[in-house]
């Protein structure tokens, strides 16, 4: 591909939480595209009010997406710019964005992600463990091939990251140390940025016992230790 050809598509990382951690550049790209894509217009509709940006809002999620991607590929062919943006964090990472960005690739039409907010990075970085050498495991599957997946992470030395939904985090945390061993050390961030920001650190069964003690609330991610 042409890396001299203009931009059509950009790919435009969004808060995690605090609604002020957006670069000057993503805020320039949201102001300058005809069209945003956004997995849901309600919440990223709250974002562009408070940056005071009134573009065109499209839907583009999990449900649609292979509905209208032919639609935006011809739009895109034809001039149209489009920056595409999750409910929170970079699209394409546990979230809509591949399908488009591979469709776009085929049709060489020009991409540029931005650099931004991704939650598991500063989970990663508070988390104390190792993050020289990590995975990204982002959801584990809710139910077939969940056990298998465990079961081949059992052997897995560097450091996993993990997302996990509040109502399910204790049983993935139980889950893992009947896999991994009670005593290996984890960290759960939850609700980064945001004003109940908070962070357990200890063994698999200190932080499952921690959290079951309280109602979970707001995005999760789960660091675990290697092997």
């Amino acid at each position: 591909m042409d890396t001299t050809q203009e931009t059509v598509l950009y790919l435009v990382p969004t808060p995690i939480g605090n609604l002020d951690d957006i670069t000057l550049r993503a805020i320039k790209i949201l102001q300058s595209v005809d069209v945003i894509l956004a997995e849901d217009t309600r919440t990223s509709g709250v974002l562009l009010r408070h940056l005071d940006i009134g573009k065109p809002l499209q839907s583009y999620h999990i449900h649609n997406e292979h509905k209208v991607l032919q639609q935006l590929v011809e739009r895109m062919q034809k001039g149209e710019k489009m920056a595409l943006i999750s409910d929170a964090g970079t699209p394409a990472i546990s979230d809509p964005g591949f399908l488009l960005v591979r469709e776009c690739l085929k049709h060489e039409i020009q991409i540029e992600c931005l650099p931004g907010a991704t939650a598991f990075v500063p989970a990663l970085v508070k988390s104390g463990l190792p993050n020289d050498r990590f995975i990204f495991e982002g959801f584990l599957p809710h139910k077939k091939g969940r056990q298998t997946r465990l079961q081949q992470l059992a052997a897995e030395t560097r450091t996993m990251v993990f997302y996990e939904s509040p109502h399910r985090l204790v049983k993935m945390l139980h889950q893992l140390a009947e896999v991994l061993g009670k005593d290996r050390q984890a960290s759960v961030s939850r609700e980064l940025t945001k004003i109940y920001e908070e962070t357990v650190n200890g063994t698999l069964e200190e932080v499952a016992q921690h959290f079951e003690a309280k109602k979970v609330k707001g995005e999760i991610v789960v660091v675990v230790a290697g092997s």
